[in-house]
């Protein structure tokens, strides 16, 4: 399947807990780093309309952003038999962590669903490893999670969802009919379909996200240790949510903002759960003046 935009720069391979392997996408940009993890079901690059509107907001040197597919999900090596529990996906933000971190000294976070709790599992079991994060509706329920929000129906649907296609032209205007795709931009359903999906022998494709194992994800989202731990987090942290607002991720916003130390709530016009493939440039413009402060004043250094 040929790319939608330019190639990428480089992949690096990572070795995480479990024997799990992940590679790190180089995405561009010169400044401080950038580190974008995923939501389930999804991959880095699914992000790459958001992260070009956010180049084009900032210019050179920009950030230099990179990506990783965490266990379980795009080209990421995981060996079979691992249950998907959530504290591993700290752990995978971590495996790459503080190479990121040396090569640059500044180190940021954006991250989706449960890319936003897998950062903030990395920052409460590391302290000081980013300098600064932005989470999209991030994936920490309270300890008491209210009546209205259970993850059966998503563990079902997960389990129902369609894996195997003729070609990439049929996933894409299957996906491009019914929500939640349908609110998605054409590039970003495209780059979801190009990288998310592999080549079998019998010329379809099918999706390198297993069904159950998006199931098991989902079956496991309900555990609440980030939340309990949000004060230990110290660095400045932007909690967003679209201004559509379904029960779970986006209702707890506002306390998860409220309990960190350093928290700050934001609400993006027209946009839902998805909204950094619903709506990529008014996210990155949220995401530029939450942490545009740390790139450098001089474009030239």
């Amino acid at each position: 399947m040929p790319p939608t935009s330019a190639p990428l720069q480089a992949v690096r391979w990572f070795d995480s807990s479990d024997g799990v392997r992940l590679p790190l996408y180089e995405l561009g940009g010169r400044g401080p780093t950038l580190l974008v993890v995923h939501a389930t079901g999804f991959h880095a690059l699914v992000y790459r309309p958001m992260i070009e509107a956010l180049a084009a907001l900032t210019g050179e040197p920009g950030f230099r952003v990179v990506a990783i597919d965490l266990r379980a999900h795009g080209d990421s090596i995981t060996p079979p038999g691992l249950t998907m529990e959530w504290a591993r996906f700290g752990e995978d933000v971590l495996a790459v962590s503080g190479v990121l971190r040396q090569e640059r000294g500044t180190l940021l976070g954006f991250g989706h669903s449960k890319g936003g709790a897998s950062l903030l599992r990395a920052e409460q079991n590391r302290p000081g490893t980013f300098d600064g994060l932005y989470l999209y509706e991030p994936v920490v329920p309270p300890t008491v999670l209210p009546p209205t929000m259970s993850s059966n129906a998503m563990v079902e649907a997960a389990r129902r969802r369609r894996a195997v296609f003729e070609s990439p032209a049929e996933a894409i205007a299957n996906y491009a009919s019914k929500p939640p795709f349908d609110r998605f931009t054409p590039q970003a359903l495209r780059a979801y379909v190009e990288h998310g999906f592999r080549s079998r022998p019998d010329g379809d494709i099918e999706l390198k996200c297993r069904p159950e194992w998006e199931a098991e994800i989902y079956d496991m989202s309900r555990e609440h240790g980030p939340f309990e731990r949000l004060g230990e987090v110290r660095c400045p942290v932007t909690v967003a949510r679209g201004a559509r607002v379904h029960p779970g991720p986006g209702e707890w916003a506002p306390e998860i903002a409220r309990r960190l130390a350093r928290g700050r709530f934001e609400e993006i016009p027209g946009a839902g759960h998805l909204g950094p493939m619903e709506r990529p440039e008014a996210v990155a413009a949220s995401v530029l003046e939450a942490l545009g402060r740390f790139l450098p004043s001089d474009p030239t250094d």
